[in-house]
């Protein structure tokens, strides 16, 4: 399994991407959000990998941090999403963004991607937040001792449930939550807590 690719980007298109490492050029689907992203063909970059592999194809998908590619795996999880609707949704809602709408119940905003209409808006929601409350990872880190998310963590306990979301542990989530300032939006919390999971903590 090819985890990352750094090299030269030597191609992209409105698709996705190819990186040269060592010689061997690898092209990468890729959100328009990655894409975007990228520099200027020449230029090295680093893209985060997953391999989709089916009966007949193999395609590799590129992404320009864990928490997009994180978010992409969560998506393809669910009934009835593959790569492409995946990448439809990533390029036009962030992964925090993504998060907090499955955290918060709000299937309209994924609504906005095309291919993603009001039915599969609310499987994709619906499941993801079912797959975080059965792996019974609803908790709060508090002083490092763990407890049950309640209403009253407010933002606290949205940006931990959006994180879990995203695949983190709680342990994780909730150690990088601890480090950053209650009163912090939602956003800014879940925004603050991948830089901190990016750098390992």
């Amino acid at each position: 399994m090819i985890y990352s690719l750094r090299g030269e980007l030597v191609h992209r298109d409105m698709l996705g991407a190819a990186v040269e490492c060592a010689g061997v050029a690898y092209y990468c689907r890729a959100s328009l959000s990655t894409i975007s992203q990228l520099g200027a063909v020449g230029s090295k970059t680093t893209l985060y990998t997953y391999m989709h592999i089916r009966s007949e194809s193999l395609e590799l998908f590129g992404f320009a941090d864990q928490a997009e590619l994180n978010c992409f795996k969560m998506l393809i999880s669910v009934t009835g999403v593959g790569p492409k609707v995946g990448l439809s949704i990533l390029s036009v809602i962030s992964p925090e963004r993504f998060a907090l709408c499955v955290a918060s119940g709000d299937h309209k905003c994924l609504t906005a991607a095309p291919g993603v209409g009001t039915k599969l808006a609310q499987r994709i929601v619906l499941e993801l937040k079912d797959k975080v409350a059965k792996g019974g990872m609803m908790t709060d880190f508090v002083g490092g001792a763990a407890a049950p998310v309640s209403s009253k963590a407010g933002g606290t306990g949205e940006a931990m449930s959006a994180l879990l979301v995203l695949g983190y542990t709680p342990a994780e989530a909730g150690a990088a939550i601890g480090k950053l300032d209650p009163a912090l939006s939602v956003e800014e919390l879940i925004k603050g807590s991948l830089k901190l999971l990016a750098k390992g903590g």
